[in-house]
């Protein structure tokens, strides 16, 4: 019998791995083994640092999920991702190379909640509440959305203009799950990231918390990734 690959999880701004929570369960009941990255999002340097650093702790090849952020930090792993086989999108950044999160958020009508966050001293971009509950986790239940809201882990300003070096996916098969009715990254801007990386593409009539609202379409694009490499 073929040993599975890990699967390590890699959430994005206004998150923690907490988010994952359910997609785990269900990727243990079927063997996997799963790491969940916690990162500082004080840049996008240090998020990398430690999800290289726990890449380099698995044991074989490795499947790497990343949600929206997460998808900006696996990207820039480059050419050179230990143990990495695979990456899955969840509704994730998927820049080129040269490109930044600001240019592309500036391609369209500015999203609503941009010119809301909440810049502290240190840099760091919180989402309000309402804001949270409104476009970040609109299809989960109000009660858990607001615990989602507690533990966010916000993001520092300087990753928005952050410019993206050789991309993981230019050599790494990729899939990717598309929220249609994502509020925080348009729907539209996923699709071309899905289709210029070549990705197997899986879409659904969720909000941008795809793994929250629907873990197990997450789980099942994850584990179609894992048996095809």
């Amino acid at each position: 019998m073929a040993t599975l690959p890990n699967i390590v999880l890699a959430h994005g701004s206004w998150a923690d791995g907490s988010c994952w929570a359910v997609v785990i369960q269900l990727l243990q009941q079927e063997g996997y083994h799963c790491t969940a990255a916690q990162f500082p999002h004080t840049s996008l340097e240090a998020d990398v640092k430690v999800l290289r650093h726990i890449l380099t702790l698995q044991k074989g090849p490795t499947i790497v999920v990343g949600h929206s952020f997460g998808g900006q930090i696996m990207t820039a792993l480059g050419t050179d991702a230990p143990n990495v086989v695979g990456l899955v999108y969840v509704a994730g950044f998927g820049l080129d190379e040269g490109e930044t999160i600001q240019a592309l958020l500036s391609q369209g009508p500015p999203p609503p909640w941009l010119p809301r966050l909440e810049i502290d001293s240190q840099g760091l971009a919180w989402l309000p509440e309402d804001d949270f509950m409104e476009y970040f986790a609109p299809d989960v239940d109000p009660v858990k959305a607001r615990v989602m809201y507690a533990v966010q882990q916000p993001l520092h300003i300087s990753t928005f203009t952050d410019v993206m070096g050789t991309p993981a996916w230019k050599t790494l098969p990729s899939w990717y799950v598309v929220p249609a009715n994502d509020q925080i990254i348009p729907p539209i801007g996923e699709r071309l990231f899905a289709q210029r990386m070549g990705a197997t593409t899986e879409e659904v009539t969720s909000s941008h918390v795809v793994m929250v609202s629907h873990p197990d379409v997450v789980a099942k694009l994850v584990m179609k990734a894992a048996q095809a490499v």
